[in-house]
């Protein structure tokens, strides 16, 4: 992180780098996930990313971001639920345009940014074949296959997989197994249940915005044990799974 660095602009006016967003919800050796709320007019100040990084909408609102380099500024139009993979890129700020609040989910790969040394090197295959379905036998005894992760894809790039999930009150994803580690974005809170072939999981209660990082296992089902409709975006991680 930069925040507190110096840097000049091209007129030789030094400019002090702000952090990438307000706060950090969730950080490990793998991610680091940041809140940005912007009110109408306000700007994330100037800063810079030393990692690729995921950008998910919570609340939409048009912004533009501006370069310190003095390049043409970038008009942007988020959507609730929509996936952005970034790079790495020159100081910039943010700056929400419209007449509406601004919040996002912003998600580091430190893996492929400032910890891009030793045991990630990304095999960037770009269109794997996918695993075989498992046949499995459900907790009532029956035979069943594995299915997918997610309702459906959102995203899609060599590094990262980005899939919807909506589930109705007291419905569940089918029973599967993730093979990436992976990062989960709530976008309707609900109270939810994570099931294993053998065991029945405790009720976790989400809420919108939160986040989660989850390590691929075990065959399981997503639950949703609440009364309000539950919807999300799970980011698989592909470059720590499938395309390492």
């Amino acid at each position: 992180m930069t925040a507190g660095a110096t840097v000049l602009a091209p007129d030789g006016t030094p400019v002090v780098l702000g952090e990438i967003g307000q706060t950090v919800l969730l950080e490990n050796e793998r991610v680091r996930i940041w809140e940005v709320t912007l009110a109408p007019g306000e700007t994330q100040p100037w800063h810079l990313h030393h990692n690729p990084y995921l950008v998910v909408n919570v609340e939409a609102s048009p912004g533009r971001m501006d370069w310190l380099n003095g390049a043409p500024s970038r008009y942007l139009q988020e959507h609730v639920g929509g996936v952005i993979l970034r790079p790495t890129s020159p100081v910039h700020m943010l700056t929400n345009i419209g007449t509406t609040s601004y919040r996002n989910r912003l998600v580091e790969l430190r893996d492929i940014g400032e910890h891009a040394v030793g045991d990630v090197e990304p095999a960037l295959v770009p269109k794997p074949v996918p695993p075989a379905p498992e046949v499995i036998r459900t907790p009532d005894g029956a035979e069943a296959s594995t299915g997918a992760v997610g309702h459906h894809i959102v995203f899609e790039s060599d590094l990262v997989r980005a899939w919807e999930i909506v589930l109705d009150p007291e419905s569940a994803l089918s029973w599967h197994r993730q093979r990436n580690p992976h990062v989960v974005i709530t976008l309707d809170g609900a109270e939810t249940r994570i099931d294993s072939l053998t065991a029945e999981g405790p009720v976790d209660i989400e809420v919108a915005g939160s986040v989660r990082y989850r390590e691929p296992g075990e065959v399981q089902s997503l639950v949703n044990a609440g009364k309000t409709r539950y919807r999300c975006r799970l980011i698989e991680l592909k470059y720590l799974g499938e395309n390492r």
